[in-house]
This record gives structure tokens, C-alpha cells and sequence, in this order.
């Protein structure tokens, strides 16, 4: 009977009693579901975090790749624009030796021409130079002389051959 005077005893058996009401109204399935609900949700959240992670994994081998594909591109085009700036610059100088070679043989031919006319016009000058030196003797000579000894003896061979 002291068992029934005990403090201990009856807060234990109104603990037990509590939970038996507990039990029966059912409020263990409310926490476990509230526990469940819980769960899933976490479980839905780390789900939702590893679908991201894998689509942030994929963007980034998409973007590596792109990047890479980047690079190559960039550098065929840098080689190709070497190439080419090469490629110009050999067109650029055989461009140029031809063009002084063309410029020389212009110049080689206006000095060969100029030469020509120079001579041309040095020959008309001695031709009229001798033109008029000829006519001088001759003006002379005749003043001198009726008739010119060497013109004669020229006409006279002249008449021999032709006969």
C-alpha cells in the first residue's frame, strides 16, 4: 500500500495512461507521418539538388567542350590568317620585282628611244651641216671655175662603165 501514497508511482502511472490516450487517439501516425513528410521532403530536396548538380555537371562539360571547340576554331582561323598574310606577302613582292622589272625595261626602252632620236637628230644636223658646206664649196668652185675638174673625170668614168 505504499506503493499507492508514492508521488513516483502515480506520475508514472498517469505517464503511462497518457501515452495509452495518445496511442489510441492516434497520434503516433500523426508523428510518424509528420516524420514522413519530413523525410520525403528532405528526400525531394536532396533528389531536386543531385538532378541539379547533374544538369550544372552537364552545362559544364557542354560549356568545356564548346570552349575547346572554341580554341581550335580560333587558332585554324589564326593559322589560315598567317597563311594567308604569308601567301600576300610573296604575291606582294613578286607584285614588286615585277613591276620594277617592268618600270627598267620602260626606262631601258624611253632612253633607247631618246638615243634613236638623238642620233636621228645629231644626223640631220651633220646631214644638214654638210648640205650646207657642200653647197658652200660648191658655190665656191663654181664661182672659180666654169666646170669642176673631179666632176668631170666623174662623169667620164661614169659614161665608161655604162658602156
Amino acid at each position: 500500500m505504499q506503493l499507492l501514497t508514492s508521488a513516483h508511482f502515480w506520475v508514472g502511472l498517469a505517464f503511462i495512461v497518457f501515452i495509452g490516450i495518445l496511442v489510441l487517439a492516434g497520434v503516433h501516425k500523426f508523428a510518424w507521418k509528420a516524420l514522413g513528410d519530413a523525410g520525403d521532403k528532405v528526400r525531394s530536396q536532396l533528389d531536386e539538388a543531385n538532378r541539379l548538380r547533374e544538369e550544372a555537371q552537364a552545362l559544364l562539360a557542354r560549356i568545356q567542350a564548346d570552349r575547346e571547340t572554341s580554341e581550335k576554331l580560333s587558332a585554324e582561323i589564326l593559322a589560315n590568317a598567317q597563311e594567308q598574310a604569308k601567301r600576300m606577302q610573296v604575291e606582294a613582292q613578286a607584285n614588286l620585282v615585277e613591276q620594277i622589272e617592268r618600270r627598267g625595261k620602260l626606262a631601258e626602252r624611253r632612253i633607247a628611244t631618246a638615243e634613236a632620236q638623238a642620233t636621228a637628230e645629231v644626223k640631220a644636223a651633220a646631214g644638214e651641216l654638210a648640205a650646207e658646206m657642200a653647197e658652200h664649196v660648191l658655190t665656191a668652185r663654181i664661182a672659180g671655175a666654169k666646170s669642176d675638174p673631179l666632176i668631170d673625170g666623174g662623169i667620164s668614168e661614169l659614161a665608161g662603165k655604162l658602156q
